[in-house]
């Protein structure tokens, strides 16, 4: 699951904030998660925890949704 969709079904962005972001992050070289921080869109609390989670649910530990 990409880093937006689990942000997205966290309620931690709006789809608008996100859209904005990744058209940003298509002229920029820089992470979501960064320009995420930039604009204070997150907190670097959300971004730890939600990228925790995108490496659990790559190796399989994730099963609550």
């Amino acid at each position: 699951m990409q880093l937006g969709q689990i942000l997205l079904r966290k309620q931690l962005v709006s789809y608008q904030q996100l859209e904005h972001v990744l058209q940003e992050q298509a002229t920029k070289q820089k992470r979501l998660g960064e320009l995420l921080l930039e604009h204070s869109i997150i907190s670097p609390e959300d971004l730890t925890l939600t990228l925790l989670e995108q490496q659990w649910r790559r190796q399989g530990y994730w099963v609550i949704d």
